[in-house]
């Protein structure tokens, strides 16, 4: 992940697929070109799901260990900016 803060944060830990996709896309959607949404995920299939979903939409996907517990965090960036 990068070293400088995300413009958005999202925390969808306990949010079931693929409502999580869902609502990281809509995220997504708002964002002005260049900006970075962070996501806060559940480990496993939520993580996969969403990261492999918003990659396959063309947008550069970063993948890290939550610092607090065992979710995981994404960093999406826009390929705008």
């Amino acid at each position: 992940m990068s070293a400088s803060s995300p413009d958005v944060s999202l925390d969808l830990r306990g949010t079931p697929c693929p409502l999580n996709f869902i609502r990281t896309k809509l995220a997504l959607e708002t964002l002005a070109p260049g900006a970075r949404l962070q996501v806060s995920l559940d480990r496993g299939e939520p993580e996969q799901m969403v990261s492999e979903g918003i990659a396959h939409a063309g947008h550069a996907v970063g993948i890290s260990p939550h610092p607090e517990d065992a979710s995981a965090v994404i960093l999406v960036i826009d390929p705008c900016g």
